[in-house]
């Protein structure tokens, strides 16, 4: 008898700590913009972009003034959020496939490392607003 009040009330316990945790429900819905550069085929490339709600959407231009939107699906972690991404590009680039991290380096400022098939490897700087 003893010991099952115990684990209840450990149950329990464990239960509310978790459900009455502070989350990042604020930082989600509020967008978080960023810019981005990066090369491609010795060419500059460029992107600006925007994320809320665990989605991110992504206006490029790449190589030979290929332009494109990109679509990122992120997981909010608490510091770290890695995202992939499927784009579509013009001039004969069609789709496009991306993927990357953000991290965290203070409560206003992410830094951001990607990969993009028509853009190529980026850097990436974004606010939390």
């Amino acid at each position: 008898m003893n010991t099952t009040i115990i684990k209840l009330s450990l149950l329990a316990s464990l239960t509310l700590l978790v459900g009455l945790t502070p989350n990042q429900a604020n930082c989600q819905v509020v967008p978080q913009p960023w810019i981005s550069g990066g090369v491609e085929d010795s060419d500059l490339t460029f992107s600006v972009g925007a994320r809320a709600l665990g989605i991110g959407v992504e206006l490029g231009v790449g190589p030979n003034g290929a332009t494109g939107v990109d679509v990122l699906k992120f997981i909010n972690l608490p510091v770290i959020s890695p995202y992939v991404g499927l784009g579509l590009y013009s001039q004969d680039e069609g789709v496009a496939l991306s993927g990357g991290v953000q991290i965290g380096v203070s409560d206003d400022v992410f830094l951001g490392v990607g990969y993009n098939s028509v853009r190529g490897v980026n850097g990436q700087f974004g606010l939390r607003l």
